[in-house]
């Protein structure tokens, strides 16, 4: 059944580009922008503001090329650890040391502002 329809479409050639500009018409006519043709009516799709419900955090890189992974923790990832702590308003830091890279999860209270 697919294979048909495939293969419809390759040998009428006319009516898959019809079908398509049809597709992109549409598209714009519902699309929840601010966009003003005078040819075509608007009727956007209406879009619902979606609320972050993640923890309050930020993320640390860091990258050391073509150290171990012990170094970057001994070296990077325990001081800048350490040393974070000390900012009000965390709640908890975690870290991991990979070949060259580390990253550093800082996690704030919820009342802490951005």
């Amino acid at each position: 059944m697919l294979n048909k329809i495939i293969k419809y479409f390759l040998e009428n050639r006319l009516v898959t580009v019809l079908i398509l500009i049809g597709f992109i018409l549409w598209g714009v006519i519902v699309a929840p922008f601010n966009w003003k043709f005078e040819v075509l009516p608007s009727d956007p799709v209406p879009v619902d503001a979606i609320p972050d419900i993640g923890e309050n955090q930020q993320i640390v890189f860091t990258q050391w090329s073509g150290r171990s992974p012990q170094d970057i923790e001994d070296q990077i990832s325990y001081p800048l650890t350490t040393y974070l702590l000390g900012i009000p308003g965390v709640k908890s830091i975690r870290s991991s040391s990979i070949f060259g890279f580390s990253s550093i999860y800082i996690i704030f209270d919820e009342e802490t502002e951005f």
